[in-house]
Protein backbone atom coordinates (compact mmCIF):
# COMPACT_ATOMS: atom_id res chain seq x y z
CA UNK A 1 0.00 0.00 0.00
CA UNK A 2 1.42 3.36 -1.03
CA UNK A 3 -0.35 5.20 1.79
CA UNK A 4 1.08 2.93 4.46
CA UNK A 5 4.38 4.81 4.52
CA UNK A 6 3.01 8.34 4.83
CA UNK A 7 2.63 8.64 8.60
CA UNK A 8 6.10 7.26 9.38
CA UNK A 9 8.05 8.62 6.43
CA UNK A 10 9.26 11.69 8.31
CA UNK A 11 11.12 9.45 10.73
CA UNK A 12 12.67 7.51 7.88
CA UNK A 13 13.90 10.66 6.18
CA UNK A 14 15.70 12.27 9.14
CA UNK A 15 16.72 14.98 6.71
CA UNK A 16 16.05 18.70 6.42
CA UNK A 17 17.16 20.26 3.14
CA UNK A 18 17.04 23.74 1.65
CA UNK A 19 15.54 24.17 -1.82
CA UNK A 20 18.06 25.23 -4.43
CA UNK A 21 17.31 26.82 -7.79
CA UNK A 22 18.61 25.52 -11.11
CA UNK A 23 21.59 27.38 -12.52
CA UNK A 24 21.42 28.97 -15.95
CA UNK A 25 25.08 28.74 -16.95
CA UNK A 26 27.17 26.01 -18.52
CA UNK A 27 30.84 25.44 -19.28
CA UNK A 28 32.10 25.88 -22.81
CA UNK A 29 34.70 23.45 -24.14
CA UNK A 30 37.42 26.11 -23.80
CA UNK A 31 36.72 26.40 -20.07
CA UNK A 32 34.92 29.75 -20.31
CA UNK A 33 31.41 30.24 -18.96
CA UNK A 34 28.59 30.83 -21.44
CA UNK A 35 24.89 31.39 -20.99
CA UNK A 36 22.81 28.30 -21.69
CA UNK A 37 19.22 28.35 -22.82
CA UNK A 38 18.71 24.80 -21.58
CA UNK A 39 16.73 24.21 -18.39
CA UNK A 40 15.39 21.38 -16.28
CA UNK A 41 11.93 20.85 -17.73
CA UNK A 42 9.00 18.66 -16.76
CA UNK A 43 7.98 15.91 -19.16
CA UNK A 44 4.47 14.45 -19.01
CA UNK A 45 2.81 11.45 -20.67
CA UNK A 46 5.85 9.19 -20.43
CA UNK A 47 3.88 6.01 -19.88
CA UNK A 48 1.44 4.40 -17.47
CA UNK A 49 3.56 5.72 -14.55
CA UNK A 50 2.41 3.19 -11.94
CA UNK A 51 4.66 4.80 -9.32
CA UNK A 52 2.98 8.20 -9.75
CA UNK A 53 6.32 9.98 -10.05
CA UNK A 54 7.05 13.23 -11.85
CA UNK A 55 9.63 13.36 -14.64
CA UNK A 56 12.10 16.18 -15.20
CA UNK A 57 14.75 16.27 -17.89
CA UNK A 58 17.76 18.38 -18.83
CA UNK A 59 19.18 18.36 -22.34
CA UNK A 60 22.19 20.60 -23.08
CA UNK A 61 22.04 22.99 -26.00
CA UNK A 62 22.58 21.43 -29.42
CA UNK A 63 22.92 17.89 -28.08
CA UNK A 64 22.91 15.47 -30.97
CA UNK A 65 21.49 11.96 -31.21
CA UNK A 66 23.29 8.90 -29.89
CA UNK A 67 24.29 10.52 -26.60
CA UNK A 68 24.20 8.93 -23.11
CA UNK A 69 21.51 9.37 -20.44
CA UNK A 70 22.08 9.70 -16.69
CA UNK A 71 19.20 9.20 -14.23
CA UNK A 72 19.67 11.03 -10.91
CA UNK A 73 17.49 10.21 -7.88
CA UNK A 74 17.17 12.73 -5.06
CA UNK A 75 17.16 12.01 -1.34
CA UNK A 76 14.34 12.37 1.18
CA UNK A 77 12.71 15.82 1.43
CA UNK A 78 14.54 16.93 -1.71
CA UNK A 79 13.08 17.36 -5.17
CA UNK A 80 14.42 16.90 -8.68
CA UNK A 81 15.71 20.47 -9.05
CA UNK A 82 17.41 20.47 -5.64
CA UNK A 83 19.43 17.37 -6.39
CA UNK A 84 20.16 18.17 -10.02
CA UNK A 85 21.59 21.53 -9.09
CA UNK A 86 23.30 20.72 -5.79
CA UNK A 87 25.13 17.61 -6.98
CA UNK A 88 26.66 19.19 -10.09
CA UNK A 89 24.94 17.19 -12.79
CA UNK A 90 24.08 20.24 -14.89
CA UNK A 91 27.73 21.22 -15.16
CA UNK A 92 28.70 17.63 -16.02
CA UNK A 93 25.98 17.30 -18.68
CA UNK A 94 27.01 20.56 -20.33
CA UNK A 95 30.70 19.68 -20.27
CA UNK A 96 30.47 16.09 -21.50
CA UNK A 97 27.30 16.12 -23.58
CA UNK A 98 24.58 13.88 -22.16
CA UNK A 99 20.96 14.11 -21.01
CA UNK A 100 19.96 14.02 -17.34
CA UNK A 101 16.63 12.50 -16.27
CA UNK A 102 15.57 13.52 -12.76
CA UNK A 103 12.59 11.59 -11.37
CA UNK A 104 10.75 13.30 -8.55
CA UNK A 105 8.93 11.64 -5.68
CA UNK A 106 5.63 13.25 -4.62
CA UNK A 107 4.22 13.64 -1.11
CA UNK A 108 1.10 11.69 -2.11
CA UNK A 109 3.39 8.64 -2.33
CA UNK A 110 5.66 9.41 0.60
CA UNK A 111 5.19 12.29 3.01
CA UNK A 112 8.92 13.05 3.09
CA UNK A 113 9.47 12.54 -0.65
CA UNK A 114 11.57 9.41 -0.07
CA UNK A 115 11.65 6.96 -2.94
CA UNK A 116 10.07 3.79 -1.56
CA UNK A 117 13.13 1.56 -1.80
CA UNK A 118 11.75 -0.63 1.01
CA UNK A 119 8.40 -1.45 -0.67
CA UNK A 120 8.46 -4.49 -2.96
CA UNK A 121 5.59 -3.09 -5.02
CA UNK A 122 7.80 -0.13 -5.94
CA UNK A 123 11.05 -1.99 -6.57
CA UNK A 124 9.97 -5.09 -8.49
CA UNK A 125 10.54 -5.29 -12.22
CA UNK A 126 7.41 -4.24 -14.08
CA UNK A 127 5.73 -2.37 -11.24
CA UNK A 128 5.63 0.79 -9.15
CA UNK A 129 8.29 3.44 -9.02
CA UNK A 130 10.91 1.24 -10.68
CA UNK A 131 8.77 0.86 -13.79
CA UNK A 132 8.02 4.59 -13.82
CA UNK A 133 11.76 5.32 -13.97
CA UNK A 134 12.19 2.77 -16.77
CA UNK A 135 9.41 4.49 -18.70
CA UNK A 136 11.19 7.83 -18.30
CA UNK A 137 14.30 6.29 -19.85
CA UNK A 138 12.27 4.85 -22.75
CA UNK A 139 10.62 8.22 -23.40
CA UNK A 140 14.01 9.97 -23.42
CA UNK A 141 15.59 7.47 -25.82
CA UNK A 142 12.59 7.87 -28.11
CA UNK A 143 12.45 11.67 -27.95
CA UNK A 144 16.14 12.42 -28.31
CA UNK A 145 17.53 9.40 -30.14
CA UNK A 146 19.72 8.75 -27.12
CA UNK A 147 21.96 5.69 -26.92
CA UNK A 148 20.04 2.93 -25.07
CA UNK A 149 23.29 1.08 -24.36
CA UNK A 150 24.66 4.04 -22.38
CA UNK A 151 22.09 4.70 -19.68
CA UNK A 152 23.30 5.14 -16.09
CA UNK A 153 21.66 5.74 -12.72
CA UNK A 154 22.75 7.23 -9.41
CA UNK A 155 21.04 8.48 -6.28
CA UNK A 156 21.46 9.66 -2.71
CA UNK A 157 20.16 7.89 0.41
CA UNK A 158 16.62 6.69 -0.42
CA UNK A 159 17.55 7.52 -4.01
CA UNK A 160 20.60 5.31 -3.51
CA UNK A 161 18.40 2.50 -2.26
CA UNK A 162 16.22 2.88 -5.34
CA UNK A 163 19.35 2.92 -7.51
CA UNK A 164 20.25 -0.51 -6.12
CA UNK A 165 16.73 -1.75 -6.87
CA UNK A 166 16.87 -0.46 -10.46
CA UNK A 167 20.27 -2.06 -11.07
CA UNK A 168 18.87 -5.38 -9.86
CA UNK A 169 15.48 -5.23 -11.59
CA UNK A 170 16.64 -3.67 -14.87
CA UNK A 171 20.16 -4.89 -15.67
CA UNK A 172 19.12 -4.74 -19.33
CA UNK A 173 18.43 -0.99 -19.07
CA UNK A 174 21.39 0.37 -17.11
CA UNK A 175 25.06 0.10 -18.05
CA UNK A 176 26.28 1.37 -14.69
CA UNK A 177 25.19 2.76 -11.37
CA UNK A 178 26.38 4.80 -8.41
CA UNK A 179 24.91 4.18 -4.95
CA UNK A 180 25.58 7.21 -2.71
CA UNK A 181 24.93 6.79 1.03
CA UNK A 182 22.45 4.09 0.04
CA UNK A 183 21.65 0.48 0.80
CA UNK A 184 21.95 -2.95 -0.82
CA UNK A 185 18.97 -4.21 -2.77
CA UNK A 186 16.63 -6.44 -0.79
CA UNK A 187 17.72 -5.18 2.61
CA UNK A 188 14.11 -4.35 3.58
CA UNK A 189 10.60 -5.05 2.36
CA UNK A 190 8.72 -3.13 5.06
CA UNK A 191 9.03 0.15 6.92
CA UNK A 192 10.15 -1.44 10.24
CA UNK A 193 12.86 -3.37 8.40
CA UNK A 194 13.99 -0.16 6.72
CA UNK A 195 14.97 1.44 10.03
CA UNK A 196 17.22 -1.49 10.91
CA UNK A 197 18.79 -1.46 7.47
CA UNK A 198 19.59 2.22 7.70
CA UNK A 199 21.20 1.96 11.11
CA UNK A 200 22.87 -0.17 12.38
CA UNK A 201 22.61 -2.08 9.09
CA UNK A 202 22.12 -5.74 8.20
CA UNK A 203 24.86 -8.30 7.60
CA UNK A 204 24.49 -11.11 5.05
CA UNK A 205 26.91 -13.28 3.13
CA UNK A 206 27.91 -12.21 -0.39
CA UNK A 207 25.89 -15.07 -1.89
CA UNK A 208 22.80 -14.13 0.12
CA UNK A 209 23.00 -10.54 -1.08
CA UNK A 210 23.73 -11.72 -4.61
CA UNK A 211 20.70 -14.00 -4.62
CA UNK A 212 18.46 -11.09 -3.62
CA UNK A 213 19.72 -9.04 -6.57
CA UNK A 214 19.46 -11.92 -9.06
CA UNK A 215 15.92 -12.70 -7.90
CA UNK A 216 14.83 -9.25 -9.11
CA UNK A 217 15.14 -10.51 -12.72
CA UNK A 218 15.12 -14.32 -12.57
CA UNK A 219 16.85 -16.12 -15.40
CA UNK A 220 18.62 -13.05 -16.74
CA UNK A 221 21.98 -14.00 -18.25
CA UNK A 222 22.96 -10.85 -20.11
CA UNK A 223 25.56 -8.24 -19.17
CA UNK A 224 25.08 -6.46 -15.88
CA UNK A 225 25.83 -2.86 -14.90
CA UNK A 226 29.10 -1.96 -13.20
CA UNK A 227 28.53 -0.46 -9.77
CA UNK A 228 30.24 2.13 -7.60
CA UNK A 229 29.42 2.62 -3.94
CA UNK A 230 29.98 5.95 -2.15
CA UNK A 231 29.78 6.44 1.61
CA UNK A 232 31.12 8.69 4.37
CA UNK A 233 32.73 7.06 7.38
CA UNK A 234 30.85 9.41 9.75
CA UNK A 235 27.36 8.81 8.31
CA UNK A 236 24.93 8.28 11.20
CA UNK A 237 21.76 8.31 9.06
CA UNK A 238 22.63 5.39 6.79
CA UNK A 239 25.41 3.52 8.57
CA UNK A 240 28.69 2.94 6.65
CA UNK A 241 28.12 -0.78 7.17
CA UNK A 242 25.70 -0.53 4.25
CA UNK A 243 28.56 0.28 1.91
CA UNK A 244 30.35 -2.91 2.97
CA UNK A 245 27.22 -4.96 2.38
CA UNK A 246 26.59 -3.30 -0.99
CA UNK A 247 30.11 -4.19 -2.09
CA UNK A 248 29.45 -7.79 -1.04
CA UNK A 249 26.25 -7.84 -3.09
CA UNK A 250 27.58 -6.48 -6.34
CA UNK A 251 30.93 -8.27 -6.27
CA UNK A 252 28.98 -11.52 -5.93
CA UNK A 253 26.58 -10.62 -8.74
CA UNK A 254 29.39 -9.51 -11.06
CA UNK A 255 31.79 -12.34 -10.24
CA UNK A 256 34.43 -10.11 -8.69
CA UNK A 257 36.89 -10.70 -5.87
CA UNK A 258 35.71 -10.04 -2.34
CA UNK A 259 39.09 -8.47 -1.60
CA UNK A 260 40.06 -5.26 -3.37
CA UNK A 261 42.60 -5.74 -6.16
CA UNK A 262 43.82 -2.15 -5.92
CA UNK A 263 43.34 0.93 -3.77
CA UNK A 264 43.99 4.59 -4.52
CA UNK A 265 44.01 7.74 -2.40
CA UNK A 266 41.91 10.57 -3.84
CA UNK A 267 41.28 14.15 -2.69
CA UNK A 268 39.03 14.85 0.28
CA UNK A 269 40.29 11.92 2.33
CA UNK A 270 38.73 9.51 -0.16
CA UNK A 271 39.88 5.92 -0.60
CA UNK A 272 38.99 4.24 -3.89
CA UNK A 273 38.99 0.43 -3.86
CA UNK A 274 38.71 -1.59 -7.07
CA UNK A 275 37.25 -5.09 -7.33
CA UNK A 276 37.97 -6.92 -10.57
CA UNK A 277 35.96 -9.63 -12.28
CA UNK A 278 37.38 -12.79 -13.84
CA UNK A 279 38.40 -10.85 -16.95
CA UNK A 280 40.48 -8.39 -15.00
CA UNK A 281 37.96 -5.57 -15.46
CA UNK A 282 36.84 -3.36 -12.58
CA UNK A 283 33.30 -4.51 -11.80
CA UNK A 284 32.76 -2.76 -8.47
CA UNK A 285 34.42 0.38 -7.19
CA UNK A 286 34.09 1.59 -3.60
CA UNK A 287 34.68 5.19 -2.51
CA UNK A 288 35.08 5.74 1.24
CA UNK A 289 35.21 9.40 2.29
CA UNK A 290 36.93 9.76 5.65
CA UNK A 291 35.00 11.80 8.22
CA UNK A 292 32.12 12.64 5.87
CA UNK A 293 28.54 12.49 7.12
CA UNK A 294 25.35 11.79 5.22
CA UNK A 295 25.21 13.35 1.79
CA UNK A 296 26.54 13.60 -1.73
CA UNK A 297 30.24 14.55 -2.03
CA UNK A 298 30.69 17.72 -4.10
CA UNK A 299 33.50 20.19 -4.80
CA UNK A 300 32.16 23.67 -5.61
CA UNK A 301 35.67 25.08 -5.96
CA UNK A 302 36.09 22.80 -8.98
CA UNK A 303 32.74 23.72 -10.51
CA UNK A 304 31.08 20.64 -9.05
CA UNK A 305 27.76 21.34 -7.34
CA UNK A 306 26.97 23.58 -4.39
CA UNK A 307 27.86 22.99 -0.76
CA UNK A 308 24.91 22.86 1.62
CA UNK A 309 22.79 20.51 3.67
CA UNK A 310 23.58 16.99 2.40
CA UNK A 311 25.84 18.34 -0.33
CA UNK A 312 29.21 17.99 1.37
CA UNK A 313 32.34 19.79 0.19
CA UNK A 314 34.86 16.93 0.07
CA UNK A 315 35.39 15.46 -3.41
CA UNK A 316 33.48 15.65 -6.69
CA UNK A 317 31.60 12.35 -6.84
CA UNK A 318 29.93 13.43 -10.10
CA UNK A 319 33.31 13.74 -11.83
CA UNK A 320 34.38 10.27 -10.73
CA UNK A 321 31.05 8.76 -11.77
CA UNK A 322 31.33 10.25 -15.25
CA UNK A 323 34.90 8.94 -15.42
CA UNK A 324 33.88 5.44 -14.34
CA UNK A 325 31.11 5.38 -16.95
CA UNK A 326 33.36 6.60 -19.74
CA UNK A 327 31.40 9.81 -20.21
CA UNK A 328 34.32 12.19 -19.68
CA UNK A 329 36.67 10.81 -22.32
Amino acid sequence: MRTSVRTAAALLAALTLSALSVSGTSSASDGQQRVSTAALEQVTDFGSNPGALSMYRYTPDELGAGRPVVVVLHGCTQNAATYFDGSGWQQAADKHGFTVVAPQQETANNASRCFNWFQSGDTERGSGEALSVRQMVDRTVQDLGADPSRVYVTGLSAGGGMTSALLAAYPDTFAGGGVIAGLPHGCADSLPDAFGCMNPGVTKSPSEWGDLARAAHPGYEGPRPRVSVWHGTADTTVAPRNATESVKQWTNVLGADQTADATHQLPGGTTQSDYQDGNGQVAVRSYQVDGMGHGTPVKPGEGCGKAGAYFLDTVCSTSYLTRDWGLSG
